[in-house]
């Protein structure tokens, strides 16, 4: 994700390069009311998830710089499409069934979701194993293709994530990372059986949607 460079300040005696930053400003091309086609897996009925989850937003609300995210929101977001001005019915209908068709000779399989991690704007966890959601975004990259001619995005560089919590002013580091270091909750698993194609805007500071197709 890209970001700005500014020159490097110092605030209390910690650098921006010590700060988490403010994850709610606006992508080129997003705006208010806007809609954008992505492809997520959801975890609307993880409840092992959504187990885990609340551990954690319990264990951050002391942490006002944090916007949780609520069950409804989990996501791990697997490719961007386009905005909904962009895209005509009839290619996003040639897409879903591309993806269907690829995505059918994948077998379903399990993430486990451990510690989070903390990066430049969220809290997130890393889920393990790697191997089939690269599989998964690989099929629907491949299903893209062949309405498209260039597929948005970058194939390569692709890191599996499914934030907790995403900063929404600058804070340090080392404030989160005591908070998380007294959280102690066992892992979470989730079965991902099919991936979602969503209509996503983040007009409310945090990211909504509404599904368009189940593949």
């Amino acid at each position: 994700m890209p970001f700005a460079e500014t020159p490097c300040r110092t605030l209390n005696g910690v650098s921006d390069e010590e700060r988490m930053a403010d994850h709610w400003w606006w992508r080129p091309g997003w705006r208010v009311g806007r809609r954008g086609y992505a492809w997520h897996l959801t975890f609307r009925d993880a409840a092992d998830v959504h187990r885990l989850a609340a551990v954690y937003r319990q264990g951050l609300a002391g942490v006002r710089e944090l916007d949780p995210v609520p069950d409804a929101s989990l996501h791990l977001t697997m490719q961007q499409v386009g905005f909904v001005d962009e895209v005509t019915d009839d290619q996003v209908k040639a897409m879903v069934e591309a993806a269907r068709r690829r995505l059918a000779v994948l077998p379903a399989f399990d993430l486990e979701l451990a510690r989070p991690v903390i990066t430049r704007e969220a809290v997130r966890w890393d889920p393990v194993p790697v191997a089939p959601v690269v599989a998964v975004r690989q099929a629907i990259r491949q299903a893209m293709a062949e309405v498209w001619p260039q597929v948005p995005g970058r194939e390569a560089g692709f890191v599996p994530h499914v934030s907790i919590a995403y900063s929404n002013a600058a804070v340090p580091y080392a404030t989160v990372a005591g908070v998380l270091a007294a959280i102690d909750a066992p892992p979470a698993r989730a079965r991902v059986e099919k991936a979602d194609l969503i209509v996503i805007h983040r007009d409310q500071r945090m990211y909504e949607w509404t599904e368009h197709a189940a593949v």
